[in-house]
């Protein structure tokens, strides 16, 4: 097992792969060849957590935490190797739950440190990667290599958010804590599910009392996981209501998701494969107080 590490990275569509692959050995990049890789992704995890099965190369657990943003950004993670993939990937399925699966080829070329990944992804095409251990020139080698790749079009999550439906993968999880409500006086269950930026997810169901004031909403319980799991911001809401095809939330909880949520920030109010409703924290709550 490795211990914590650190890579600055960016990720971008990459219209002429061909073209890419020229520009890097223009530039002086060793080609180390093309791996098939498998990637599983799991729910419940801190960040994100994926099983790693590739040929050639060892399969391997890889843990981390990325901020969903558009430039370079730096990767915290957890490599550790796998001995037997598919009794693991049961294993974390059967406890966590798989997320998605990215499927992918991916040409491997290193220029003075930096790994520059040209991947097919199965379901989202041609893309490219950028990832350089942290230095004190990290930034300097990325920019340089992002010019000279002529690298737009910058993508900011990874390739399993791509892969899934936002709202339909947030609703889901909102279901799923719904269930879990309890609503011994009013029968009404809602769930809330919240996405930070490192792209972990965070629940909440309704938990009523018989003295009605000491009850909590979905939200905020949500909002309690969130920080509990060492979160700070939310980057997408989604709410789910047992009786109700949308249910937007309630004033105070506008208020709480204000205070961890960028007005921006979509909400997704309804059901999975059902109706949905799109806003934003700023058009539930405009004017919402702050003390700043």
């Amino acid at each position: 097992m490795t211990g914590p590490q650190r890579n600055l990275e960016i990720k971008a569509r990459d219209a002429d792969p061909r073209r890419t692959v020229e520009l890097a050995k223009e530039l002086g990049a060793e080609d180390r060849g093309e791996l098939v890789q498998r990637d599983t992704y799991f729910e419940g995890a801190r960040g994100r957590l994926k099983l790693r099965e590739q040929t050639p190369g060892d399969a391997e657990l890889i843990q981390y935490r990325r901020p969903d943003e558009t430039g370079p950004r730096t990767s915290d993670f957890r490599r550790v190797p796998v001995a037997d993939a598919a009794e693991l990937r049961e294993a974390l399925d059967a406890a966590l739950g798989t997320l998605v699966v990215v499927d992918k080829r991916r040409r491997l070329l290193i220029w003075e440190g930096v790994r520059i990944h040209l991947d097919e992804v199965e379901g989202l095409g041609s893309h490219l990667e950028l990832e350089a251990p942290e230095e004190a020139d990290a930034a300097a080698k990325v920019e340089r290599l992002r010019a000279a790749l002529e690298v737009g079009d910058l993508i900011p999550g990874s390739y399993s958010d791509l892969l899934l439906d936002p709202p339909d993968r947030l609703l889901r999880a909102a279901e799923g804590a719904m269930r879990n409500a309890y609503v011994r006086y009013s029968g009404f269950k809602v769930g809330a599910a919240l996405r930070a930026p490192s792209g972990s997810v965070h629940t909440g169901a309704n938990v009523e009392n018989a003295a009605y004031p000491q009850g909590q909403c979905a939200e905020a319980s949500a909002i309690g996981a969130l920080i509990t799991a060492g979160e700070s911001e939310i980057a997408a809401v989604a709410v789910v209501a047992e009786r109700m095809d949308v249910c937007p939330p309630c004033g105070g909880c506008r208020q709480r998701l204000s205070e961890f949520a960028a007005p921006g920030v979509p909400v997704y109010l309804g059901r999975p494969g059902g109706p949905l409703q799109t806003t934003t924290i700023g058009e539930l709550l405009p004017g919402g107080f702050t003390l700043g």
